[in-house]
């Protein structure tokens, strides 16, 4: 298996890195374009508001590549020096990669342990990347049994309970900033998933009022009546920052969609002092950071998440154990029938070589002694030479399942076709 999972996440990088190395549609589509031609590998791109990530897989051959040229890769593409980037990537190989992109779907990697929302991220990513034309035999068998596991951990386990969102997590960092919210005006700005997420979350709280802004009208005005709030038409959107007293920002946009620039000149002044908190939920950010004053201005990012996660997991976290259980038994499951399938033409032309040999050999010697054994003579003889065939493969093959189910059986398989003669 020839398997790398490469990437930053929120453990590795802040978000102002993360920021930089955000794949849009146009770049993660010039992405999947390029990368299987550049290093003659099947390719997936994961990009969330917590983590980047390329894996890369070969059926054969070297490994696809490692740390140094991907961030070479990410480099060329967001026009950042690699020297900024690969400090912060981590690299996982064929077992490891397989546990890695397992976690990462049960949400297990996640800033908030269990949450949810990331096995949709993951399942849109690899079929993007299908669409592309950039995945194939690995790739095709791997992510589908990571969906599988996800989903056999939040069946199994209680690890994904209650809030586990990177939008609930947000609603539970504002229940502590004010006494009541009975009087408080909510602007959310975006309705993807994360923006209904928030709306939904938003509810709890009990707000006087909900508006919502996003680019699409149509698409913002369902989002506003399916969770009760009021449409905001994307050009009135500084007059909704003026009345939001919180703002829940989740859009996809590749720049800020508020500078510190449009904030002094077409918000603040407007605001009579007013204090407000503005959760960031995009990546990149939609708010500049240099508005946050910590007085009347408050904006957090995700990953100050991490102080509202660490308070509410404990109770999930009792449960990871078995979760990680569950993954760890996936993970062996997936590695044993990978190996299964590459193992076994090879082994299937190993044991028929050594049967074309075996038989060819006994042959010659069965016709000198036609006439000068006996018939129970003669199934002795054959029974030596079959008896030898099987010690003599038993340990190649051996060694092959071990070398394999350790996720390194590439070159001893390499090594046992050069010594047979076999062809791949």
């Amino acid at each position: 298996m020839n398997l790398r999972a490469i990437g930053c996440n929120a453990a590795s990088a802040a978000v102002g890195l993360r920021e930089r190395l955000a794949f849009d549609p146009a770049k993660r589509a010039r992405a999947l374009a390029e990368v299987p031609g550049r290093f003659a590998a099947e390719a997936v791109v994961l990009d969330t508001c917590n983590r980047v990530e390329l894996y890369l897989a070969r059926a054969d051959g070297d490994a696809p590549a490692h740390a140094p040229a991907v961030a070479e890769f990410l480099a060329e593409v967001h026009g950042v020096p690699a020297a900024d980037v690969f400090p912060h990537l981590y690299e996982h190989a064929d077992a490891d990669a397989v546990r890695h992109v397992f976690r990462v779907a049960a949400g297990l990697d996640s800033v908030v342990v269990g949450e949810t929302q990331v096995g949709g991220q993951v399942k849109e990513a690899f079929e993007a990347a299908q669409t592309a034309g950039a995945t194939g035999p690995l790739l095709n068998a791997l992510f589908p049994a990571a969906l599988r596991t996800a989903k056999r951990v939040r069946a199994e386990t209680r690890v994904g309970d209650g809030h586990v969102s990177v939008s609930s997590a947000a609603v539970d960092f504002l229940r502590p900033v004010f006494d009541t919210f009975s009087d408080k005006t909510v602007l959310v700005i975006g309705a993807g998933e994360m923006g209904r997420l928030a709306l939904n979350h938003i509810r709890e709280l009990g707000p006087a009022r909900v508006l919502v802004a996003n680019r699409s009208p149509e698409r913002g005005a369902a989002a506003a009546a399916e969770y009760g709030g009021q449409l905001v038409p994307w050009d009135q959107l500084d007059d909704a920052l003026a009345r939001a007293d919180i703002v829940l920002s989740t859009t996809g946009a590749a720049e800020p969609v508020v500078s510190e620039r449009r904030f002094a000149e077409k918000v603040r002044p407007r605001r009579g002092g007013r204090a407000l908190v503005v959760f960031d939920l995009a990546v990149p950010r939609d708010f500049a950071p240099e508005l946050h004053d910590g007085d009347r201005v408050s904006v957090f990012n995700v990953d100050d998440l991490t102080r509202v996660a660490d308070r509410a997991a404990a109770e999930r976290r009792r449960h990871v154990p078995a979760a990680e259980a569950i993954v760890g038994a996936e993970v062996g499951r997936f590695v044993l029938d990978w190996n299964r399938r590459k193992d076994g033409p090879l082994i299937g032309q190993l044991t028929a070589e050594v049967d074309r040999v075996r038989e060819a050999v006994l042959g010659q010697l069965l016709g000198k002694l036609k006439g000068k054994l006996a018939a129970g003579e003669l199934e002795q003889v054959e029974g030596a030479f079959r008896l030898f065939q099987n010690k003599l493969l038993h340990g190649p093959i051996a060694a092959l399942q071990e070398a394999s189910r350790s996720g390194h059986g590439g070159t001893l398989r390499e090594a046992l076709m050069k010594l047979f003669g076999l062809k791949g």
